[in-house]
């Protein structure tokens, strides 16, 4: 599990090979990966959206932006967590991802970062 604090969130991620596939003779490769946010701060915060970076080790870097997670722009009080799932799909055995979420304080109304940690998305044969 990798983990990371921003101006006390708190973001962990494990990941999860699922499996390769051919399509259009171009090898294809399935990741889940479960992310917790916990917010450790004193204030109330949003989630409002989603920055990713793709890194494959043959292919240029993707970008990836949205509302929210997983259609969901969650609040945490103090002491609250969010954990959801989603996945990524890679032409490269070896690959990475991170991120930024960028939420909002409710009691100063500020929006900030918060950074999702780099984390692997290696398909485990490829590593022997």
């Amino acid at each position: 599990m990798i983990q990371q604090i921003t101006r006390g969130i708190k973001i962990s991620v494990e990941t999860k090979f699922e499996g390769s596939f051919l399509k259009e003779n171009i090898p294809h490769h399935a990741f889940m990966y479960f992310i917790t946010i916990e917010n450790q701060s004193k204030n109330v915060v949003q989630l409002l959206s989603r920055h990713w970076k793709i890194k494959e080790a043959i292919n240029r870097p993707q970008y990836h932006n949205g509302v929210g997670v997983v259609g969901k722009k969650p609040v945490l009080r103090s002491g609250e967590i969010y954990t959801y799932k989603s996945g990524s799909l890679i032409t490269s055995p070896m690959g990475s991802m991170s991120g930024t979420f960028i939420m909002i304080n409710f009691s100063t109304a500020k929006k900030f970062n918060v950074e999702v940690p780099n984390f692997k998305l290696n398909v485990p044969y490829i590593l022997n």
